[in-house]
């Protein structure tokens, strides 16, 4: 993962373990929880410029595409021939793309889009549970719940033993696409 593509800041990371930024092991930790949350909400979550993206038709009105918010969309073809945006098509920022007048065909890569979506400035809430699950990854041995060194002794929270807090559920709830096949 490229440094410049973490959903959180590392620097912020950094205050919280009180170690710098550049530490390989904080940014390991946070290119994991990134990775982590975009394999949770099921799409890259930054913003992706002119995307070219190949979709199946799906025989209905409307497409879901595969990430939002969808910021732009430059072109539509179908099997080949271009589309004209409100006239053949329309789009939502929620991902939608509907065919105006008739459905879309119910056959496989048949609809090529070229389009912008994500966040250039990413969510608040989306920065706090990631870096509390870099926190965790950076601080928290795996399959360790406690530990006691000497006369010391540290009990992990439940974070360590489960994965991940009610806040990370509700924040990827919130983000997460909608595609109809979660468990």
């Amino acid at each position: 993962m490229a440094t410049t593509d973490y959903l959180a800041d590392p620097e912020d990371l950094a205050v919280w373990l009180g170690v710098p930024a550049s530490d390989l092991k904080l940014q390991q930790a946070l290119g994991a929880a990134s990775s982590r949350f975009r394999g949770a909400v099921r799409h890259h979550v930054s913003f992706v410029e002119a995307d070219t993206t190949v979709l199946d038709g799906n025989g209905q009105e409307s497409l879901l595409l595969p990430a939002a918010p969808v910021t732009a969309v430059t072109s539509v073809k179908l099997d080949g021939t271009v589309l004209a945006e409100n006239t053949d098509y329309a789009w939502s920022a929620n991902g939608f793309l509907r065919r105006l007048g008739e459905c879309w065909p119910d056959r496989l890569r048949c609809v090529e889009i070229v389009w912008s979506h994500g966040y250039t400035q990413i969510p608040q809430d989306i920065d706090e549970v990631v870096i509390d699950q870099a926190r965790a990854q950076y601080t928290v041995r795996p399959g360790l719940t406690s530990m006691t060194v000497g006369g010391q002794s540290v009990a992990f929270g439940a974070q360590a033993s489960i994965g991940v807090t009610d806040q990370w559920r509700s924040v990827v709830q919130k983000y997460r696409l909608a595609d109809g096949d979660a468990p």
